[in-house]
């Protein structure tokens, strides 16, 4: 009877450890060393046990001595399987204990393979003896002794492992070791007056194997921690770009900020030369299109990383379009080009969307169209259909330029990519206004198409929904704007600029001269708070990536004086996403990005200087 339960008692284990194995090995699997070991237990757990019910069938039909080889080859073979099974979930605690640390697998695995092949030999070759007594059959010799003693070897190193990864140990991984070690260890040592227990090594064995299974080797479980850990080192990866494009940005706005500054000064100077104001101009315009570049950069980032928000606010899009067409106008020097610029009348006076993100829209399909046109006509065309409170804009750019192949076409919106780069070395840019385009188009739910013929021209047609907020354009607007303008007024206003770069501080003031300020500099974060303390600021420009104390930690240091109310612009070359909305919510009053502009300054000094 007796037996009779230890057999079913494996059987169940058995058909259970099959059971798992098809659900393992049936799923797709990540294939990782640990699976592959995790693999190898299935393996000989089932070959294991497998051997234990053909030993208990064969002892309990016959008691013919002729049959003690037998017994006694099964016997062996369930033994080694024992220690097979336990050397292996040793090596697999071995292994998740210090696979962060580069751990040499191949070597290690060779160790216990060659561990095994002599733990084999030694197991067939220490005697094992049969005795029947009154139809009872028993067991003993030097392989008892041996197997326990190395089984206790075992667990006690499985047990240093955990121990020297404790740190981890609350990890589930942990779970079904812990558990096997306790309950191995309890059989193991209970086995030495109980020598019946030992049957109960299997099914413990089978719990561990299971467990494992529904906490660490589960393949959904895996593949689900492997795509939580590969999103969280793409995250980490992208903070880093983040981070890239931050500093890139600040290192080629700052000189960009003093070289268009100062270019523009030259171009103010009166009874300049021809050659020097065709000189100074030209380097303005080189400056604007390597800002333009490092934009579509930054954009693209913006994009990828899922931070570019489209924000809406009511705008003027014939004042965006027609300020667009005019500023790219100056790039048709040198080129034969009939340039027309035609407006519907019923364009609403003013929509609701994102006037930053139209304007970059518009600006790259204008400038698309020049850059690839060297004569003939560019004709940029803005219609609209109005329902109700909905405008959908209809905006066109037609080109004779060198046009599209067929089967370039689909690339066209590609990143980082000009088609038929090897002839276009001439052509400026880096290939993603048009993928900006349509990403931008795209997130406004709009839609982009173009048609083209190769050496005749091409033509763009985006169209983007909008809400119209003012329909008519107010006929008191110029007049309440002129009074505003006649009511401010910066004589005698004090300034206080900050800034590390010497020729940043110099553009600066440059342009605050030409508005009467009263003019302080600070080259560093403690000398703007040394001034500070003993003068009052009527406004502070305050640059922000400085050795030292950054702008913002100066700024914070600022707030907590009494009685300190003085408005704060970040003045920064950081123009990465969500930098404005990030210096905003630290508690600045305004920002701009360098390179800055001259009516773009002083419209935010106006806004908050009375």
């Amino acid at each position: 009877m007796e037996d009779y339960f230890k057999l079913v008692i494996n059987a169940y284990s058995l058909i259970i450890l099959i059971i798992i194995s098809l659900v393992f090995f049936l799923k797709k699997r990540m294939h990782k060393p640990e699976d592959n070991l995790y693999s190898m237990i299935l393996v000989t757990g089932i070959a294991t046990i497998f051997s234990g019910i053909l030993l208990g069938i064969v002892i309990s039909t016959t008691s013919v001595e002729l049959t003690n080889f037998l017994i006694i080859f099964l016997n062996r073979i369930y033994m080694i399987g024992i220690i097979l099974m336990v050397s292996l979930f040793a090596f697999y605690t071995f292994y998740v204990s210090k696979k962060d640390k580069g751990l040499n697998l191949k070597k290690w695995v060779w160790a216990l393979k060659i561990f095994n092949v002599i733990n084999a030999l030694i197991m067939f070759a220490l005697p094992l003896s049969i005795k029947f007594e009154n139809g009872v059959m028993s067991t003993n010799g030097l392989i008892y002794p041996y197997s326990f003693l190395l089984l206790t070897c075992i667990y006690i190193l499985m047990s240093i492992f955990v121990v020297l990864d404790i740190k981890n140990i609350k990890q589930r991984k942990y779970i079904p070791i812990l558990l096997l070690i306790v309950l191995s260890s309890i059989l193991n040592i209970a086995s030495i007056n109980y020598p019946q227990v030992n049957f109960l090594m299997n099914p413990a064995f089978v719990i561990n194997i299971m467990i494992m299974y529904f906490t660490i080797e589960n393949p959904d479980v895996k593949m689900i921690s492997t795509l939580e850990l590969a999103k969280e080192q793409a995250e980490k990866a992208n903070r880093a770009k983040s981070d890239f494009l931050s500093s890139m940005s600040h290192e080629i706005r700052t000189p960009l900020n003093a070289i268009v500054g100062l270019s523009n000064n030259i171009l103010e100077i009166e009874n300049l030369s021809s050659n020097l104001k065709e000189d100074a101009k030209d380097i303005v315009d080189a400056s604007n299109t390597l800002l333009e570049i490092v934009g579509n950069i930054l954009d693209i980032s913006k994009i990828e990383s899922g931070k570019l928000d489209i924000i809406t606010a009511p705008y003027s899009f014939k004042d965006e379009l027609e300020s667009t067409f005019k500023i790219n106008k100056v790039r048709l020097e040198g080129k034969t080009i009939d340039y027309k610029l035609s407006i519907a009348e019923d364009i609403p006076y003013k929509l609701i969307g994102d006037r930053i993100h139209i304007k970059e829209i518009l600006n790259n399909l204008i400038s698309n169209a020049i850059k690839y046109t060297n004569e003939g006509t560019i004709n940029v065309d803005a219609k609209c259909i109005n329902r109700d409170d909905d405008c959908m804009l209809i905006i066109s750019v037609k080109d004779t330029g060198r046009g599209i192949k067929k089967e370039n076409i689909e690339k066209l919106f590609n990143r980082f990519q000009r088609l038929d780069i090897e002839k276009e070395t001439t052509v400026e840019g880096t290939g993603l206004g048009l993928a900006i385009t349509k990403n931008l188009v795209e997130m406004m739910g709009g839609t982009i198409n173009v048609q083209s013929k190769f050496g005749q021209g091409s033509l763009f047609v985006v169209q983007i929904p909008q809400k119209i907020s003012m329909l008519n354009k107010p006929k008191a607007q110029k007049i309440i704007r002129k009074s505003i303008q006649q009511i401010i007024n910066f004589e005698n206003k004090k300034v206080l600029i900050v800034d590390d770069n010497p020729l940043n501080l110099k553009v600066a003031q440059k342009v605050l001269d030409d508005f009467h300020f009263n003019i302080t500099t600070a080259t560093s974060g403690d000398e703007a708070l040394d001034l500070c303390r003993n003068n009052v600021y009527d406004v502070i420009l305050m640059d922000i990536m400085m050795p030292g104390k950054r702008g913002d930690e100066v700024f914070l240091e600022l707030k907590k004086m009494t009685e300190f109310n003085t408005p704060v612009i970040a003045l920064t070359a950081d123009a990465v996403s969500d930098s404005e909305k990030k210096y905003l919510d630290l508690g600045f009053d305004d920002y701009i990005a360098k390179p800055f502009t001259k009516d773009e300054i002083k419209e935010k000094l106006e806004r908050l200087i009375s």
